[in-house]
């Protein structure tokens, strides 16, 4: 924009911003105001499901097009708050206490909050200079992790918060590599050792992705047979190290898991640990999901044992501490390994005759942007301690543990895998399948129950009552599985509900499926 001089107009405020804080803030504070004081209502719809072209036509009634068209032209306060409102009520109501489809969901007021205050400053975490207190923040939460792993990992760490579980997976594999093949960072994979990695066959899928985004390969991540449960069996692991041996081969990593995503399995850390040991393989947890079972006194003994002579760990904040997406991170046993591995000295940031210069976070990551999402997390610890954690945990297992009790008692329901600790795996029979066993089935029975999960699943998320996943596992028809990060919001009687919901429809539909 030019002046009547045909110079730049410099003044302020800068023309055409004219939604001012108060203006457009207060109102959309109170918006989401609103949404949180009724998101644990279940008489309200978990989803009000639409199509592509449904959103698109109730965007346009709040005067705000959901395309953004060649020439966009700036919309009013008043029709911006519409939109915002559109996508508050087209969304999935993932903080409803009947949102149990994915492993993350209702969160607290404080770390929501924590979020809002991140956004606000706006920095970036990758040096001192310009986000001090949130380096010592991320550094402080890092610290209370590996004290929560044991004092064996605490008294040699580090650790940072990263974009996810997979990142924190990923990161696992890039040390691995690196102690055993320094030589990478310069060389390159060409001309290396072939290195081979094992994980469960219940592992996380960002185990494969790692694989191929660290030039590893997909041929060079190689599947350990797991147990009734989706633990890995340690004997298969023994023996696929040494067939990798007789290949001419060198493993370096093993990919272990803390609540496996489909089971919610917990691998056997000291027997893992003593393989890694003897084979100088690098053991690495993805706790994710399960990991958090360490905050409980009364879980993390009969679940986690051997877990703090682990190399490295990967948590996610944002599925069972109820922290927003994304809070997530990876913690290490080996100090100064994060920058000897990810390390540039990018001299136009990291300068060592800088103050703090030896506080810098930022060349340890394999990124430069770096959002702070230490800050919510250290805010809800401090505002419900480790108290207030372990019954958020102890809560969730209880009710899980409830919920299988239900489907164990009930001829309606079949138990699909046994319960763990925070996943419950089950079957709806329909009621000429009442006998039914997956180890001795017909394939039109197979293919009956294959089909009747998803039926259910849609008509629930049509009705907007409940969502709820399902998949297939090892052969077995799709069942349903529950999990329940939200477990502070619900209730025994939403338990009874949906299961009773789940039975009405499965009655409802189960002849479309002969």
């Amino acid at each position: 924009m030019s002046n009547q001089n045909g110079q730049a107009d410099l003044q302020l405020p800068m023309s055409g911003w004219t939604v001012a804080g108060s203006e457009f803030l207060k109102p959309l504070s109170e918006l989401i105001f609103k949404y949180l004081d009724d998101a644990t209502d279940t008489s309200k719809p978990v989803v009000n499901i639409a199509s592509p072209a449904e959103l698109a036509d109730a965007f346009g009634k709040s005067g705000v097009d959901l395309r953004l068209a060649d020439d966009v032209k700036p919309v009013s306060s008043e029709n911006l708050l519409s939109a915002c409102q559109t996508v508050i009520d087209k969304s999935v109501h993932t903080a409803h206490p009947h949102f149990m489809n994915q492993l993350y969901g209702h969160c607290d007021p404080v770390s929501i909050g924590g979020d809002w205050l991140c956004a606000a400053l706006n920095t970036n975490v990758h040096t001192y200079e310009v986000a001090p207190v949130f380096t010592v923040i991320e550094r402080a939460v890092i610290d209370k992790f590996a004290r929560v792993i044991g004092p064996e990992f605490a008294a040699n760490h580090e650790g940072l918060f990263v974009p996810g579980g997979s990142i924190a997976n990923m990161y696992g594999m890039l040390l691995a590599r690196f102690r055993l093949d320094p030589e990478v960072r310069t060389r390159g994979v060409v001309g290396g050792p072939t290195l081979v990695a094992f994980v469960s066959d219940q592992a996380h899928y960002s185990y494969q992705k790692s694989a191929m985004v660290i030039g590893l390969g997909l041929n060079n991540i190689l599947p350990v047979k797991s147990d009734v449960t989706g633990a890995m069996i340690p004997e298969e692991l023994e023996a696929r190290v040494a067939e990798a041996r007789a290949a001419g081969k060198t493993p370096f990593f093993v990919g272990a898991t803390a609540g496996s995503t489909v089971t919610g399995a917990f691998d056997d850390y000291n027997k893992l640990a003593d393989i890694c040991a003897k084979e100088n393989m690098w053991l690495h947890v993805d706790g994710a999901w399960g990991g958090c079972a360490l905050l409980s006194k009364k879980h993390r003994v009969t679940l986690c044992a051997g877990i703090e002579r682990i190399d490295s760990f990967a948590f996610d904040a944002h599925k069972l501490m109820a922290m927003p997406v994304q809070c997530a991170g990876v913690l290490v046993k080996h100090p100064n390994m994060l920058k000897a591995c990810n390390g540039t000295n990018a001299a136009y940031l990291f300068q060592p005759d800088k103050l703090n210069s030896e506080l810098d976070l930022g060349d340890r990551t394999i990124q430069c942007g770096r959002r702070n999402d230490s800050l919510k997390l250290w805010m809800a610890w401090h505002a419900f301690g480790d108290a207030g954690f372990e019954e958020r945990v102890d809560r969730s297992a209880d009710l899980c543990h409830y919920w299988m009790t239900k489907v164990e008692s009930d001829p309606r329901f079949k138990q699909a895998v046994p319960l763990v600790l925070f996943n419950v795996c089950f079957w709806y029979l329909p009621e000429s399948m009442r006998n039914f066993d997956p180890s001795n089935c017909t394939e039109q029975e197979h293919q009956r129950l294959h089909k009747l999960a998803p039926l259910i699943k849609a008509r629930m998320q049509k009705e907007g009552l409940a969502m709820i996943g399902f998949q297939p596992l090892k052969g077995m028809p799709n069942f349903f599985r529950v999990v329940l990060p939200g477990a502070a919001v619900l209730s025994t009687k939403d338990v009874d509900d949906i299961l009773e919901t789940i039975a009405r429809i499965g009655a409802e539909v189960e002849s479309q499926v002969p």
